[in-house]
């Protein structure tokens, strides 16, 4: 059976400013643990605690950009473009654009802040 979602919940998103996170699809709204599906639109300056999730998330940038970086380096992820972070690897989102950033993440399976694993 289809399950139509009227209106997202909104979650407090950990960090700065004033990010506002609409779940469609998780443990918040649906409370399905398979996949999270949620739209984040966030302000200039945000940035929140590094985290080694125990979830891969695909992040698409609707607009603006994201910031993500990794051990690796720092990535900008631009309207348009997509990135993956993958299961236990360390990362930091941060939207330090003047315009902030407007993207959908997905997790798989589905965010929950006790498998996030933000750094203290």
């Amino acid at each position: 059976m289809a399950i139509f979602i009227s209106e997202p919940v909104k979650v407090v998103a950990a960090g700065t400013g004033n990010k506002i996170i609409d779940e469609f699809f998780g443990l918040a709204s649906t409370n399905d643990s398979a996949i999270s599906i949620a739209r984040m639109k966030s302000p200039s300056g945000w940035f929140e605690p590094g985290q080694t999730p125990e979830f891969d998330e695909y992040s698409f940038v609707l607009r603006g950009y994201l910031q993500v970086e990794t051990k690796q380096g720092v990535i900008e992820v631009h309207a348009g473009q997509a990135i993956h972070t993958f299961k236990g690897e360390w990362i930091r989102y941060s939207t330090p654009g003047k315009d902030g950033a407007e993207y959908l993440a997905i997790c798989l399976p589905a965010f929950s802040p006790n498998t996030v694993k933000r750094d203290s």
